[in-house]
């Protein structure tokens, strides 16, 4: 006889293109295990892969297999009896002679919502990576409308917005000559630099990575740009439009219709969301319209509670504790879009326009040798250095760098002030350079959002040659200072802005040439280098351009001659870091020496959100966690909720 817990319990499985989420709960709904798998779209998995992503959830379980109620199954791509027939074959080995219930993610996403009494038709509108508008009626009858992939379906859909936009973007920006905010989110987020690097991309891009420009899109709405804002409308037209097909095929207009909005482009953008529902009742006016509010792996669970199974005996096993690493919370990852931001740029900049020769790059030939291109003494003999002494000798080098940048104190903090005067005002710091130097930038920009939740705009890193640069070199990049002043042109740099060019040498024409164009724009002008001689050439060249602000440490030859990836590179994310960090921390970011603003994406980061609550408060971890949940997990709001209760803490 199986050993069952008093209620029983029920395994849901919803798999998708981009993750596969198991949910163990008993009969009174408490939940025994929540996890994460990879992605399990049936038409991409062969039958041996997808039994072994079911053999992964079961090896995950807190409780033995053969104690499970029913297992329900729900595996996006599953259209026809023969795609189910697959789902149950290839799970009869892993929960051998239990009930199991074989679907489509449409339907576990549809039953999480119980039907409302007198519904003539269920209606669920799914808008994520992909669309797909699916229902059906009390009589069994069934509609779908959509789901037929991002080159002829996916209509409304994150993919359909990124796609709108690169169409639109590229139509305006030709008509018109200008490029539009929209265009500058669009570029930082591809780190591309120009509009024609849109070319090469756009015959390269998959699913995933159209899906991903919605992102962009939604912020450059949130910032009331007008392109953005009608591709959004469109597509909100576009969804709305399928799902009242949908639901006209299983019910008149005139009879209540319950409408369930899911996927991550409808339930992070509450602005889109409105527009699809404002549609929906338009045409259904005793239509209801319900977020879906919950992992839509719940309906999966009510589905397996529905199978048939015999009245489990009345001895009960407990559960065994599950391991650190078998511990999960689902989460949808990264948010596409967002209701929030700063306000658009002034004036919008032609895309063509002189090359950037205001400075006098001429002066910077005297800085040809820079420390970071000297022959270090003591590491001579590296190519025959006993291996000790040598680890030593790297080591010992490196551990002069926090000192020497100690020397620029002066200077760190005036650019500090100046990067949170950028912050206070909906301003944006830039990072720009080339190879070694321009990776860092975007390196540091691209952790400011999951550490700070900052917006993505906030801090950009602009890496010469574009994206290709970031993984291997483009060949005379650094060496192109008009294609500096163009990056900087096309992310509509502006007053409120601080841009720091990066260039251990000191004499990087892009870096140079984006400076120059940087401060003719109005922005705050930075050069971190690693050759003090700056400073000195500056000062004797009054002429010439002059950045506003020099951070210049000298840490002497690098152990290998030139190689900047080194002590200059070691000192560059440490300057990154000091300024980002210590600019988030005067900007409501920072409370005590903890993140209040973390984007909590994963376990660990969850598990942090709530140890950070913990600390401040002197509230539970549980207390915490419900606090979290209330906000959506957005760490500050639950801080400021739990604040209001407890008062601050002592610090410790």
């Amino acid at each position: 006889m199986k050993n069952r817990g008093p209620e029983g319990y029920y395994l849901g499985i919803e798999g998708g293109g981009t993750r596969t989420t198991a949910l163990l709960a008993d009969g009174g709904g408490k939940v025994l295990m929540e996890a994460e798998f990879p992605p399990s779209n049936l038409h991409l998995l062969s039958d041996s892969e997808l039994q072994w992503r079911l053999r992964e959830v079961a090896a995950r379980l807190p409780v033995p297999v053969e104690s499970l109620t029913a297992v329900a199954i729900g595996l996006a791509a599953t259209r026809s009896e023969e795609d189910r027939h697959r789902i149950r074959s290839a799970a009869a080995p892993v929960f051998p002679r239990i009930p199991c219930y074989a679907t489509d993610d449409l339907e576990t996403a549809l039953s999480t919502v119980p039907a409302a009494p007198g519904t003539a038709a269920r209606v669920l509108v799914l808008s994520g990576t992909g669309s797909c508008c699916f229902g059906f009626a009390p009589d069994g009858r069934k509609a779908k409308v959509g789901g037929r992939g991002h080159i002829i379906g996916d209509r409304g859909s994150a993919t359909d917005i990124g796609l709108r936009a690169l169409r639109e973007l590229v139509a305006h920006a030709d008509r018109s000559g200008k490029w539009p905010k929209l265009g500058v989110l669009i570029l930082d987020a591809l780190a591309l630099n120009v509009p024609d690097d849109l070319i090469d991309w756009s015959m390269q891009a998959a699913k995933m990575d159209l899906a991903a420009l919605a992102i962009p899109v939604f912020r450059a709405a949130a910032l009331r740009d007008p392109l953005a804002k009608a591709i959004l409308n469109s597509a909100a037209e576009a969804l709305a439009t399928d799902a009242i097909a949908c639901a006209a095929r299983l019910a008149g207009t005139s009879k209540p219709v319950q409408f369930v909005l899911n996927g991550s482009v409808l339930l992070k953008n509450p602005g889109f969301c409105r527009e699809v529902a404002k549609r929906l009742k338009a045409a259904f006016p005793l239509a209801t319209v319900l977020p879906l509010t919950r992992s839509s792996t719940w309906g999966a669970v009510a589905l397996a509670r529905r199978m048939p199974v015999p009245v489990p005996p009345s001895t009960a096993t407990k559960p065994r504790r599950a391991s650190k690493s078998s511990k999960s919370t689902a989460g949808s990852g990264g948010s596409i879009g967002s209701d929030s931001g700063k306000e658009e740029s002034p004036a919008l900049s032609p895309l063509t326009s002189a090359p950037a020769d205001a400075a006098n790059f001429e002066v910077l030939t005297s800085l040809r040798d820079s420390p970071t291109e000297r022959r270090n003494p003591r590491s001579l003999y590296l190519d025959t250095m006993p291996l000790p002494e040598a680890v030593d000798l790297m080591l010992d080098e490196e551990s002069r760098v926090p000192a020497a940048i100690g020397r620029e104190r002066e200077s760190l903090v005036r650019v500090l002030e100046a990067v949170i005067h950028s912050f206070q005002n909906d301003g944006s710091l830039y990072y720009i350079g080339a190879g070694t130097s321009g990776r860092l930038g975007v390196l540091d920009a691209s952790e400011c959002p999951p550490t700070f939740r900052a917006p993505r705009e906030q801090v950009q890193g602009i890496i010469a040659g574009g994206q290709r640069a970031l993984w291997s070199a483009v060949e005379g990049a650094e060496d192109d200072a008009a294609a500096g002043a163009d990056a900087i042109r096309h992310r509509n740099v502006g007053k409120n802005d601080t841009v720091i060019g990066i260039a251990a040498s000191g004499r990087t024409p892009y870096v140079w040439g984006a400076l120059t164009e940087a401060k003719a724009r109005g922005a705050v002008t930075v050069i971190l280098c690693f050759n003090p001689a700056v400073k000195t050439v500056l000062a004797e060249n009054p002429d010439a351009f002059q950045p506003d602000h020099v951070i210049a440490p000298d840490l002497g030859p690098e152990v290998l001659t030139g190689s900047t990836r080194l002590k200059a590179g070691t000192a560059t994310k440490q300057v990154l870091n000091l300024l980002t960090t210590l600019a988030m921390s005067r900007t409501g970011k920072v409370v005590s020496n903890l993140m209040i603003d973390l984007n909590p994406s994963n376990v660990k980061l969850r598990d942090r959100a709530q140890r950070i609550l913990r600390d401040l408060t002197g509230e539970s971890l549980d207390t915490a966690r419900a606090a979290l949940e209330a906000s959506g997990w957005v760490v500050k709001a639950a801080y400021e909720s739990l604040l209001k209760n407890t008062g601050p803490q002592p610090r410790r």
